[in-house]
């Protein structure tokens, strides 16, 4: 499929699609390590890359370019380098195109494992980072150094959905000769297309909404050609592959997200209105609120608010752990994106490894609640949380 004016919705469904000789209507699972040559000659030029084609599963496989080309195709970018994992993917990110002696300047509102990476394990080769206000471009632009090569930003954020201004981080990072780098894994290409407001990178975690059912593990960063280049190079040496099956399980993914998306944002608009009338909440974070902060701004980025709800609950960690022990339909746990909604303390599990300095520093309460806002009636969902609010 060659036509670059199909909408979002025709490109989710039929981007991509590589058929075998059998001409299958869905997609193929090829389930192999390794793919065989027709003679020694091609098999050199296929190492060599004088020759196009497939090599071995570790950086090749039909089922994966696939979903690489489909999601590309979505995001509207030139190329897009599968793995597997959402942080697989931003380590490659990093170690793909940085070096010893470097400098990041990151959103200090990130996933705390993202912090994790930066501070503490690429810190000790030699990359520093700085974290500065995720709704702040002027102090981006101070913290810029004269060996800063990437800015990094979730938008919305994990879990306080805080939005940033793409378009300028975008301007102060051409200024600086750096990559603006996009965590899109809140909004998914349905809702945001960061390439388009200036980004040259876009990191997802696929576990998320693109297969939006919580059934596998995958990542992906999607740029230029020339940027790609050495992305994909870290992966055919680094191994952080994604699986031909779970490949197949996100494209089967990326046929419904659209209409996913636009679901779970009714439901969380809904949802946080509920919230934000409730004598027990002390305050509530979605981007489709008139009192989000940023809500302006993200009404002119994102096609809505998306999924993801967070509130403070009066009473700090004691009660927003009762809201949670109270839940029978939602479902425990850190991961989001899912049809079926789940809840979260931040402070607790997702962002734990950090200090009680950096939760501060970050605006993350020890009252925060995340809610990933699932598929299923919004009145059951504030019902569930209503018995724990009410306790």
């Amino acid at each position: 499929m060659s036509d670059e004016n199909y909408d979002l919705e025709t490109l989710a469904v039929r981007g991509g699609i590589l058929r075998s000789q059998f001409n299958e209507h869905s997609e193929a699972m090829f389930l192999t390590s390794s793919f065989m040559f027709n003679s020694a000659a091609q098999a050199a030029a296929r190492f060599k890359g004088e020759e196009p084609g497939n090599i071995y599963a570790r950086f090749t496989n039909p089922t994966v370019t696939m979903m690489e080309t489909r999601l590309a195709a979505l995001e509207g970018a030139e190329r897009c380098v599968a793995f597997s994992s959402g942080m697989a993917a931003i380590l490659a990110t990093v170690m793909g195109l940085m070096k010893a002696g470097e400098h990041i300047v990151a959103s200090r509102s990130i996933f705390g494992s993202t912090v994790q990476l930066f501070s503490n394990i690429l810190g000790r080769f030699g990359v520093e980072t700085t974290y500065v206000s995720p709704t702040d471009p002027e102090e981006w632009r101070k913290a810029v150094k004269p060996n800063t090569k990437l800015f990094f930003v979730e938008s919305p954020s994990n879990p306080l959905t805080e939005v940033s201004d793409i378009a300028a981080l975008a301007a102060i990072a051409r200024e600086s000769g750096a990559w603006l780098a996009v965590d899109n894994c809140f909004c998914s290409p349905a809702l945001q297309k960061p390439l388009e407001l200036g980004a040259d990178i876009i990191i997802h975690s696929a576990t998320k909404y693109l297969d939006g059912q919580g059934r596998v593990l995958g990542g992906a960063v999607l740029g230029s050609k020339a940027l790609m280049e050495g992305v994909f190079t870290f992966l055919r040496t680094g191994g952080s592959t994604l699986s031909a099956f779970n490949a197949w399980v996100i494209l089967k993914g990326l046929e419904t997200l659209s209409v996913r998306m636009q679901a779970h944002s009714r439901n969380a608009l809904e949802l946080a209105t509920w919230l934000e009338s409730h004598p027990k909440v002390e305050r509530v974070w979605y981007p489709g609120l008139p009192s989000h902060p940023q809500h302006e701004l993200a009404m002119r980025q994102q096609k809505t608010g998306g999924g993801i709800v967070a509130f403070e609950v009066k009473g700090g960690q004691e009660a927003a752990w009762r809201v949670v022990d109270n839940c029978k339909l939602l479902s425990i746990t850190a991961n989001l994106g899912d049809a079926k909604s789940t809840i979260t303390h931040p402070a607790s599990t997702t962002q734990s490894r950090m200090t009680p300095e950096q939760r501060a520093f970050a605006g993350i309460g020890d009252g925060l609640l995340r809610v990933a806002v699932g598929l299923e009636s919004v009145r059951d969902i504030r019902n569930d949380l209503a018995r724990g609010l009410d306790a």
